[in-house]
């Protein structure tokens, strides 16, 4: 290792994969003057297991102005049970899988922190990922203050979920972010 380089560890490099592929999501957004592209990955960490992909997602992917996140849960739980069979196969475990199960051991990563309020009156996307008792949230950058205050970090903190600021990829997320402006 050279004196410039860095060491990561395992889990860094795997926020970093996670948050590109969150990034590519973001790509397929398409852009508008009053909000954020955003993309957004749902990946369970089953016990003695590889990291698995349940749902990807990104802004105005699904009808109605809506967000990253939200969209990520919601493909996700509309899956069928078999359909949720074979995204987790082998299942070690003695009971089918079911979505809430599989989402108290998800980690959300997302582009941009998770709106705290939409001006649109639809649901935050904190309070989404509240209700769907993920474990974490790993967010690329802080939403700048273009639109709302936003405070869902602090809010998903409040409500026991572990929120990982990932420090490596900050500018390519705003960029990403801002695309439309």
């Amino acid at each position: 290792m050279t004196p410039t380089s860095k060491s990561t560890t395992p889990e860094e490099d795997e926020h970093d994969s996670f948050v590109r592929q969150a990034l590519e999501q973001a790509a397929f957004c398409e852009p508008v003057p009053t909000a954020f592209c955003v993309g957004c990955i749902l990946v369970a960490r089953l016990p003695d297991s590889e990291p698995i992909v349940l749902s990807k997602g990104f802004s105005r992917e699904l009808p109605g102005n809506t967000h990253a996140e939200a969209n990520a849960l919601a493909k996700f739980e509309s899956l069928s049970s078999t359909q949720l069979q074979s995204l987790v196969s082998p299942w070690s475990w003695e009971a089918v899988p079911v979505i809430e199960d599989l989402l108290l051991l998800a980690d959300v990563y997302t582009t941009l922190e998770p709106c705290s309020v939409r001006t649109s009156g639809l649901p935050a996307c904190a309070d989404a990922l509240i209700c769907a008792r993920i474990r974490r949230c790993i967010i690329g950058v802080r939403e700048p203050d273009d639109f709302v205050k936003c405070e869902g970090a602090q809010k998903m903190k409040d409500a026991g979920i572990e929120v990982i600021w990932y420090g490596g990829l900050e500018q390519e997320c705003l960029d990403a972010a801002r695309r439309s402006r």
